[in-house]
């Protein structure tokens, strides 16, 4: 367990690590401008960064805990930090020295209510994995487990001894940081820093709770529970509690192993698209997605039976990622966009998801994306390779000012979707340096496509309906109106009344056209997979009702 004085130790260097760079910020940032030496600033800002991520990537490391999640989350937050922070932070790594095996066992025993020689017929005191939340150690279940669940083999997942009193000391002590900036124009006017804080706690907390980890788990291995091409390891719910997860040990070839995959007859080139297409399902198909596939969480498991000879299965489920049904349909518009080089397009569904603000200027970022797209759209990563890197560099200074004065920040769901795409790009290309991330984005893009047209189709098939039941109606409600008129029994108290019966007429005749559109629309729809010259002839006929629908009501 860690004691107080560590703990209070532990908050007061991260508080003086945040306090001595926030002092650096604030002379360089604000007053140094304010005497009107802001080229000292400007000249200095990019190694003052580099320094920053540095020592923050180098306290992460010593502290574990918390920190290196924060070097982990900063690293993406691409819409709120410097590019001279984000490189630097992307590459640090969840591994730190391994608890020694007694403190694993007293947590484990006092987590299962039992000595592990009884949970557990063997258990290896030399851990698989160790990162700063958890330790993992391989292990084979007793034999009554072993029958009960068909398992022999598993992973003992246990989290790390006083892991809890560590978040607690680091939520904080970042809760306190968070007000600081909250204070700081240059950072509120950008972001709001208590809610980022919050979100970063939320996601930390549900990593550590392992009975989440294996509800999303099992949630998972449902979605794909027909698929040949993954698969998910089964949870031991009988030795699974908060602290402690035991699932089946699904260890097999690292998927980024690629001469290991070549050993076994396995194409690594092969490999790259299914893994793609692995994940774009989980993204726009399914909604819930694994939020971190990097190399460590994806095996290849040779499957010498089956016509691709191999399966990929995905380990680590504690950090999941859900697009709600609001931000659904404009990450669909944004994938159609980017698949369709569409800058305007990409704006709009960023709009729709909350990425921007309404009120953004965004003509500048909208000729950026449109020379970016012109230039190095469809590209795949070999042919980037080829590309001179000063142009990469003229359009980074170019699109990454513009990005950076825009007034956006990123929701945590989008965020975790930018990680995924992020990390399967990245994986795909060591798999296969040839591969291009479009040639798996575009069937996507073109199937969404039909989806909305499809939607399009129904929506106006529903309207149709609904105009031709008021249509049918309509003419029997005039024909009494003026019957009424005629015998005298309706009295006319309003000198408009004859305006309004020549409104309803006119609506009458607009929605026996809209009718029409709406009939020949979806005939000609329906007709032309089958006789193309007839369903175009139908569909640009119901242009002409279309256009009375709309236009003949103007005068009024």
């Amino acid at each position: 367990m860690t004691g107080a004085g560590d703990t209070r130790a532990r908050y007061r260097r991260i508080l003086r690590f945040a306090s001595f760079y926030l002092a650096i910020t604030w002379w360089y940032e604000l007053f140094l401008p304010r005497i009107g030496l802001i080229k000292v600033a400007e000249r200095t800002r990019p190694k003052r960064m580099m320094r920053f991520a540095r020592h923050f990537r180098i306290l992460a490391a010593d502290l574990g805990g918390l920190m290196i999640k924060v070097g982990q989350f900063m690293s993406s937050r691409l819409d709120v930090l410097p590019p001279e922070i984000t490189r630097e932070l992307e590459g640090l790594q969840d591994e730190v020295a391994p608890v020694p095996f007694a403190a694993i066992r007293r947590l484990a025993e006092r987590e299962l209510g039992v000595p592990l020689e009884r949970a557990f017929a063997m258990v290896d005191e030399v851990p698989v994995a160790a990162a700063s939340l958890g330790q993992a150690h391989r292990a084979l279940l007793a034999p009554l487990d072993a029958a009960d669940t068909g398992l022999r083999e598993v992973v003992i997942k246990v989290q790390r001894p006083g892991i809890d009193e560590i978040i607690d000391v680091d939520l904080a002590a970042l809760r306190k940081v968070g007000g600081w900036l909250s204070r700081v124009r240059l950072v509120y006017d950008r972001v709001d820093m208590p809610a980022l804080v919050e979100e970063f706690a939320l996601t930390s907390l549900e990593e550590i709770d392992y009975l989440h980890e294996a509800a999303s788990s099992e949630r998972f291995a449902a979605d794909f529970a027909d698929d040949d091409r993954m698969s998910v390891p089964t949870i031991v719910w009988e030795r699974t509690t908060r602290r402690v997860l035991t699932l089946e040990d699904v260890t097999a070839i690292k998927i980024s192993d690629t001469d290991s995959l070549a050993a076994a007859g396995i194409d690594p080139a092969i490999v790259a698209p299914i893994f793609a297409a692995v994940m774009f399902d989980q993204l726009f198909t399914n909604g819930f997605f694994h939020a971190d596939p990097h190399p460590g969480n994806i095996f290849v498991t040779p499957v010498p039976d089956s016509a691709r000879g191999f399966k990929l299965t995905f380990i680590d489920f504690g950090m999941m990622g859900e697009v709600p049904t609001s931000t659904r349909s404009g990450l669909r518009k944004l994938l159609i966009a980017a698949a369709s080089r569409d800058g305007r397009g990409l704006l709009n569904a960023m709009r729709d998801v909350g990425v921007l603000l309404p009120s953004a200027d965004t003509t500048e970022l909208e000729r950026a994306l449109t020379q970016l797209f012109a230039r190095f759209g469809g590209m795949g990563f070999a042919e980037l390779r080829e590309v001179d890197p000063r142009e990469f560099r003229d359009f980074a200074v170019q699109f990454g000012d513009v990005v950076r004065s825009l007034p956006f920040q990123l929701p945590e769901n989008f965020l975790l979707v930018i990680r995924a795409m992020s990390l399967t790009s990245g994986v795909a290309s060591a798999l296969d340096p040839a591969f291009n991330l479009w040639d798996s984005v575009e069937p996507y893009a073109a199937q969404l496509i039909r989806d909305e047209r499809g939607n399009v189709v129904q929506d106006l098939g529903k309207q149709a309906l609904e105009t031709a039941t008021i249509a049918l109606r309509l003419p029997k409600r005039l024909d009494g109106l003026i019957t009424r008129l005629d015998d005298g029994t309706l009295a006319v108290t309003s000198p408009g009344l004859e305006k309004r019966v020549a409104r309803l007429e006119r609506t009458g005749r607009q929605a026996i056209s809209a009718v029409l559109f709406g009939a020949l629309l979806i005939a000609g729809v329906l007709l032309r997979a089958d006789d193309a010259v007839l369903g175009t002839v139908l569909m640009i006929g119901s242009v002409v009702p279309l256009l009375h629908a709309v236009f003949a009501g103007r005068r009024l």
